[in-house]
């Protein structure tokens, strides 16, 4: 087995030897991969339904839906409503000339008017347009500003609100919204840090020292994520703002896990490049196997089915991967670099190391393990009971916020058009004939629906304005019509020849929505007896939807079926999601469990280790549902939370683990058990505590973005990362390991050496008084180590 030891010793060496060429080459590096790559925001998915395979009932659905899609490449909509009342004729006029200059906008292809709400108060229209749907397409968002510039232009009298609405649109202000929210985030996180570092280190440059490898790590790697985009990584809207604080927060930890051992170090009497180096090679294994069970826990989405978590995983692992490149490289280049000047204007002096108040906790845990024990688990299993209250919400994609312009206009589209119009779910069936050959099946279906109880109402091609038209008028109507082309591009009158009703002519002209133009798919606009189709309700009761439009299917002959919309997105999403979280977790538990096994060369101490962790999972969640769901009144938590908080909290909370049990087990090989734990934690007590803090205010400070999908995730994060910092790694890690004794390296050879024969434990009164255990000012005597690379030993310590 290869000697780690070993191995970060010779990096240490190198890395100080040649530290200049490093910091050049980190900085070539990274302008060549941001000038020679895409950027992230140009891979973005914005929506949930674009990551379900095409398995899924709601893809063949969509995929059935096809016919009735428009040709344009996107769509906006533009929709104006009163206020006081019914549309006056100033108002009339006002939608008239926006209409006129929205359709001499560059990329508008067409502008179709629907006509007035049935209160008489709103009108809409919709806008067809030759740009992609993607929000990060420029010409897309030159022309949603171009529309709304023409609006502004037309004027509109008081009383009327006009406002641009639709996908294209929603796409655009969300883009705008999630460029905002990364920059809030990217701001907030580096002030917090900052901030908590000058606290922490009480020195100028070392907070610097500390962000800038995980900040030139972050503007690095989203290149790289986006190029990866060509091996099937896939980027979610979320991505961005989570790399961010992942790479901010997680990345400044394996920062501060080096900068503090090297201030011990100097403390100790070592020159500073020979500081870097032993405290590389004494720290580089924790920090690598920190990096290493996050990147392990992250690519072992790789195989979840939906694409947001299969996509999500990877891209995040490239991120740490390069962070953690970057703190085992780059910070030790800069640190040899700038020296002693790094803590100035508190410079290290060789002097009594002094633990402090982590010294005191540790020996309070060690000499009650039992009851402290009792005390850290009773305090999380209470949290987790808040899961009785968990409910999965939040299935739509990333909303918009509620001033924008298309979120205004889709609550004029709401209040003023049906569910059915503004927010349809569509019934489709695949028929194995024309449907104009057997008309009388556009009733059967119809009926079928509206008595299933499934429904609230169901809109056809034979009432698409409310008044109903019998099958034999509407298929008289398409034999003399058929001839004159596309249902919705007849004329307002009907033409002299026509023999039919005014109804039939005017059901026929709508009949291109609810009739493909073979014939054979038919498709119903219905409202959803459960509730609004953005509804957890909704979503919920999809199943038994899906089970009403089967018997229809049957019992007209269908060839295929479906339930195209929101709500039969989200129960897709759901199912998936909860199906990829129940897969996973035992992978991300065997995995971690086997590097702590590596790391400690032990399996005992692994099983506790996970257990923690994962019991902290599920007070952190807990602790979410208690603050959104019972206390907060909401319907449920964001489906996407359990498997980002699983992930994160079982990742990142190992970090801590690493860093307290590899430093316990390099004490017990020169003290006792409850020693080695009392001079581990008041040596790392600072480190964890600092790197707790700013991991969980990294993730605290997407509370400030607003969006409650963003806002969830925050809260959660946080409430883990502290429970971990202060509950398990302070209570819980620490009492196991005094109970365990020698067992917790089994069955590596310091299992079987008896450091407790002989020694008699001191009573924790006297071990507070005592510095590092009694062992003297800098700790159990070590083993001399060359730090240099020159062939002598620098110091014995």
């Amino acid at each position: 087995m290869l000697d780690d030891r070993h191995f970060f010793a010779a990096l240490g060496r190198l890395t100080v030897r040649f530290r200049w060429l490093i910091v050049v080459a980190w900085a070539i590096v990274t302008v060549a991969l941001v000038t020679g790559l895409p950027s992230i925001s140009s891979v973005e998915k914005n929506s949930n339904a674009q990551f379900l395979p095409a398995s899924q009932p709601s893809v063949r659905a969509a995929t059935l839906a096809a016919p009735f899609q428009p040709t344009a490449s996107s769509q906006a909509i533009l929709v104006a409503a009163s206020a006081h009342g019914s549309l006056t004729s100033a108002d009339t006029a006002a939608i008239g000339r926006a209409l006129g200059a929205v359709a001499g906008v560059p990329h508008v292809t067409a502008v179709v008017d629907r006509g007035v709400s049935s209160d008489g108060r709103a009108h809409r229209a919709v806008i067809e347009l030759d740009v992609p749907a993607s929000s990060s397409d420029p010409a897309t968002v030159r022309t949603v500003a171009g529309l709304r510039h023409a609006v502004a232009s037309a004027g509109a009298p008081p009383g009327l609100a006009v406002h641009v609405t639709g996908a294209a649109a929603r796409a655009v202000d969300q883009q705008a919204q999630q460029s905002k929210t990364q920059t809030l985030t990217e701001l907030l996180s580096v002030l917090f840090i900052i901030l908590l570092l000058l606290l922490t280190f009480r020195s100028l440059l070392a907070p610097i020292v500390a962000l800038l490898p995980s900040g030139i790590a972050l503007i690095a790697v989203e290149p790289v994520i986006a190029a990866s985009t060509h091996l099937g990584v896939q980027v979610s809207d979320l991505t961005p703002v989570l790399l961010v604080v992942v790479l901010l927060g997680a990345g400044t930890d394996y920062g501060l896990f080096l900068i503090f051992r090297v201030r011990e170090e100097l403390r100790r009497g070592l020159a500073p490049y020979d500081a870097v180096a032993f405290s590389l090679e004494k720290v580089g294994e924790s920090i690598a196997f920190s990096g290493l069970t996050v990147i392990a826990a992250l690519s072992t989405v790789v195989i979840a089915t939906f694409g947001l978590y299969q996509g999500f995983g990877p891209a995040l692992a490239i991120g740490i991967a390069m962070a953690l490149l970057a703190n085992l490289t780059l910070l030790p280049a800069l640190l040899a670099i700038l020296g002693k000047s790094v803590f100035w204007p508190r410079v290290p002096t060789p002097g009594p190391v002094s633990r402090g108040s982590w010294s005191r906790i540790a020996a309070r845990v060690v000499g009650r393990p039992v009851l402290t024990l009792v005390i850290g688990v009773g305090l999380l299993v209470g949290l987790s009971l808040s899961l009785l209250a968990y409910a999965p919400t939040g299935f739509d994609s990333q909303s918009v916020p509620a001033s924008s312009d298309s979120a205004r206009g889709q609550v004029l589209l709401t209040s003023h058009f049906p569910a059915a119009e503004s927010d349809p779910t569509n019934v489709l069936f695949r028929l194995p004939e024309s449907v104009w050959v057997e008309p009388s099946v556009l009733a059967t279906a119809g009926h079928g629906l509206r008595s299933s109880g499934q429904f609230s109402s169901v809109t056809g091609a034979l009432d698409p304005n409310g008044t109903p038209v019998p099958p034999a008028e509407l298929a008289a109507a398409h034999a003399q019509l058929a001839g004159d082309g596309p249902p919705g591009a007849l004329p307002a009158t009907p033409p002299a020849s026509f023999t039919g009703s005014p109804a039939a002519y005017e059901a026929y002209r709508a009949s291109g929505q609810f009739v493909s133009p073979d014939g054979r798919t038919v498709l119903f606009q219905t409202g959803l007896a459960a509730g609004p189709s953005s509804s957890t309700a909704a979503a919920s009761a999809m199943s038994d939807v899906r089970v009403a439009v089967d018997s229809v299917a049957s019992t007209i002959g269908a060839t295929a079926s479906g339930v195209d919309g929101y709500a039969a997105v989200a129960a897709d999403v759901g199912g998936l999601s909860t199906g990829d979280l129940v897969r996973i977790i035992p992978i991300v538990l065997l995995v971690l469990g086997l590097l702590l096994a590596i790391v400690l060369r032990s399996l005992i101490a692994p099983l506790y280790l996970v257990a923690s962790v994962g019991l902290s999972y599920l007070a952190s969640l807990g602790f979410t549902v208690l603050i959104f769901v019972i206390i907060g009144g909401q319907d449920g938590i964001n489906f996407v939370l359990p498997f980002f908080m699983f992930l994160f909290i079982m990742a990142l909370g190992q970090d801590y683990n690493i860093l307290v049990m590899t430093r316990i087990r390099e004490e017990a090989h020169h003290a006792p058990i409850r020693i080695a734990v009392r001079t581990a934690i008041g040596a790392t007590g600072t480190t964890v505590t600092s790197a707790g803090l700013i991991l969980a205010g990294t993730f605290g400070v997407l509370t400030a973005t607003g969006d409650t999908q963003i806002v969830e995730i925050g809260v959660g994060l946080a409430a883990g990362i502290l429970l971990d910092t202060f509950v398990v790694r302070t209570l819980l890690v620490p009492s196991a390991a005094v109970l365990l004794g020698r067992w917790n390296w089994w069955p590596s050879r310091l299992s079987h050496a008896d450091r407790d024969h002989g020694s008699t434990i001191p009573d924790p009164e006297w071990l507070i008084g005592h510095p590092a255990g009694g062992f003297g000012a800098v700790g159990p005597p070590r083993e001399p180590s060359t730090v240099s690379g020159r062939g002598q030993p620098t110091q014995t310590l």
